[in-house]
């Protein structure tokens, strides 16, 4: 695994372009390679109702693209020095909403979608403040050194998706620090509720409103926007108002609000994930004929 790391720290060398370029590759040959894939990202697509006939066409070409570069560009932001890396950010819009939440010192509950480079944001936040990191280990175990390696860097630390790491967040928010969740991963049955998402009913997530009621914290949306021709990335920040909602309805704004920032942007959207599965042992959605047949493949 050092010489592993060790490769890729020296890849990291190369341009952002570079990796871009090579990443559109990528996502092609995995869109011919896996019909499977390939039918799941066309079908969340064109089911979301962001485009419509040629359009569309369009849209799926550069969210396939774009999909490859998600993927490669974790090279230089995960192996390069933290320092060289943040040079990758080339503005913020929003920023001032962190100095704000800070000021109130409550904490702050950072959602950050699968939009554009995801893991570029809790960077800029982990290089001068402490966040806790909420993550699913992945399947391969080979892969858990070269994730920690390059997401616990600066102050940042992880909490694996089972209660302890719930408590971690929540021990983390109490002290008036951040946390960072993915609120458009499928939570476990149990741990979620359905509010429509695109139109289809969604299984999701109600952690962020437990942690929010629980502390007090500020909830903030944040996504690193893919600038063209490798020349790095925006940071786009917004505050999210719940408000007295809760249950179906705190999802179904979170939902609302996740759709507005993916319409901002919507082929750099991770169109293939599995957003619409029904986890094990949780209750399947009431689905309207319509709905039905407008479901992604399992």
């Amino acid at each position: 695994m050092f010489m592993l790391t060790r490769l890729l720290t020296l890849v990291a060398r190369l341009p952002l372009r570079c990796f871009h370029w090579l990443g559109a590759a990528v996502g092609w040959g995995v869109y011919g390679l896996s019909p499977r894939y390939a039918a799941r990202l066309r079908d969340n697509l064109h089911a979301s109702g962001v485009c419509h006939g040629s359009a569309c066409r369009a849209l799926r070409r550069r969210a396939i693209a774009e999909a490859g570069k998600g993927a490669l560009e974790l090279a230089a932001v995960w192996f390069r020095p933290l320092p060289q890396a943040l040079k990758l950010l080339r503005e913020c819009d929003g920023c001032t909403h962190i100095d704000a939440a800070l000021a109130r010192g409550k904490g702050i509950i950072f959602l950050t979608p699968h939009l554009g480079c995801f893991e570029i944001t809790s960077l800029y936040y982990a290089a001068n403040h402490p966040i806790t990191i909420l993550y699913r280990p992945p399947k391969l175990r080979w892969l858990t050194p070269l994730l920690s390696h390059g997401r616990a860097r600066g102050r940042a630390a992880l909490a694996a998706t089972d209660l302890r790491g719930v408590r971690a967040l929540l021990k983390a928010l109490k002290r008036g620090e951040a946390v960072g969740v993915l609120p458009d991963q499928a939570p476990g049955a149990g741990d979620g509720v359905w509010a429509p998402f695109f139109g289809r009913p969604a299984y999701t997530m109600t952690l962020v409103e437990r942690l929010r009621r629980a502390s007090g914290a500020t909830v903030l949306l944040a996504f690193g926007e893919r600038l063209p021709r490798g020349r790095g990335y925006k940071l786009w920040i917004e505050p999210l108002a719940l408000g007295d909602a809760a249950g179906a309805s705190a999802a179904a704004t979170l939902n609302a609000a996740l759709e507005n920032m993916i319409r901002r942007c919507p082929e750099q959207y991770l169109w293939s994930y599995n957003r619409y599965k029904i986890p094990a042992g949780a209750p399947p959605p009431a689905l309207s004929p319509a709905s039905e047949r407008a479901r992604a493949p399992e």
